[in-house]
């Protein structure tokens, strides 16, 4: 039996995805509207979260880009659903923030209809990742997020983010935390994964995550 990663990944399918995530990525797309999204076309995987949570970063880790995805102090940056093009075998989806967004009601509703319309319909989706900062846990607006994927029956996983801001100990901690939050819905993946952009923990065994569920 071949050794397993931390995260129950071979060291073979780490080094897969790692040669995958090295290759090209190209902005695609930016979808304001329903139909402006990109015809179906490749396997795709989003990023969802709140505004501040990191979603951005986390893109550009995974890529081993800085610009890839841009990143901004002020949340709600993200307006549109970005489409980024990974070596032409699947699409990295990041999804508009929700939760701190500084803008107007109806522009909130706006996305959020834009989002809800993604998800539902979007055959190639395998996989949301849901991302969670580690330092907070699990809150109210990521409750409603996951009953709207549990509705629209997308599979969702759990990634904790930001935990080199947290002390070791406390990272096990978040993880059980965050799983008993994902036992309560039913289109959540029972394993939850703790990353760092800033460090890079984790990040690995995200990449052979993604590539096992969007080119399985």
């Amino acid at each position: 039996m071949a050794d397993r990663a931390p995260e129950g990944r071979t060291p073979g399918e780490i080094e897969a995805a790692r040669k995958l995530f090295a290759g090209p990525c190209d902005f695609i797309s930016g979808a304001a509207s329903v139909e402006s999204l990109p015809p179906i076309a490749l396997p795709e995987v989003a990023f969802a979260g709140r505004s501040n949570v990191g979603k951005s970063s986390l893109v550009n880790a995974l890529t081993g880009r800085r610009t890839l995805a841009r990143v901004s102090a002020r949340p709600g940056h993200t307006r549109q659903i970005n489409f980024f093009d990974l070596a032409g075998r699947l699409f990295l989806v990041d999804l508009p923030g929700y939760g701190f967004a500084q803008v107007s009601k109806s522009m909130k509703e706006t996305w959020q209809d834009l989002a809800s319309a993604y998800l539902r319909g979007r055959p190639t989706l395998k996989r949301v990742c849901l991302l969670i900062d580690s330092r907070h846990g699990v809150k109210d607006s990521d409750h409603e997020t996951m009953k709207n994927l549990d509705r629209a029956a997308v599979s969702y996983q759990l990634i904790l983010t930001k935990t080199d801001q947290l002390r070791q100990a406390e990272i096990p901690r978040a993880i059980t935390a965050a799983e008993a939050a994902a036992r309560k819905h039913g289109a959540a993946h029972p394993k939850v994964l703790p990353t760092s952009s800033q460090t890079g923990f984790g990040i690995p065994e995200l990449r052979a995550e993604i590539a096992a569920v969007a080119m399985g």
